[in-house]
């Protein structure tokens, strides 16, 4: 393994084993760093589909859906309404050409992404409204279904 300037900064001293508990680590004298019982392996290289993270929240009568959205602008990004599911897709594209062995740290997702949510009513679609502002934030307001009240008169 090449020494990294940047190891052991963004990991930390316990990793989560096999069946979900911490696999232990133990410490090399001379380095103080940490060293895992068991090799990685290499990661590979990314070839599904990303996924954007996302909050929904209730606010007043909307359901708002609020994902950040970095390294994308706004024509990047396409949102279908399909009877009470939102589809959010779009594409992040990296701009610079770095060699793969350059990188020490992969972690951001580059291209295409695409998140599905079902909303627990029926959507009009004319009546959703998004915005994304100059943060990189995303934010769609979803209307609340207006419910009908209905009235019994008794003779």
């Amino acid at each position: 393994m090449i020494p990294s300037p940047f190891h052991g900064i963004f990991s930390s001293a316990v990793n989560v084993g096999k069946q979900g508990a911490p696999a232990r680590m133990e410490m090399k004298n001379e380095m103080k760093q940490p060293v895992p019982e068991q090799q990685e392996k290499p990661i590979a290289k990314q070839t599904s589909v990303g996924q954007v993270a996302l909050d929904i929240f209730e606010y007043e009568n909307y359901y708002i859906l609020k994902a950040p959205i970095a390294g994308v602008r706004l024509s990047d990004i396409d949102i279908d309404v399909q009877d009470s599911t939102i589809i959010i897709r779009g594409a992040r594209r990296q701009t610079d050409t770095i060699p793969d062995d350059q990188y020490y740290i992969k972690e951001c997702f580059w291209g295409d992404f695409e998140r599905k949510v079902t909303l627990p009513c029926s959507i009009d679609a004319r009546k959703v409204k998004a915005t994304f502002n100059k943060e990189c934030i995303l934010k769609i307001l979803v209307p609340k279904e207006e419910k009908i009240k209905i009235i019994r008169i008794n003779d």
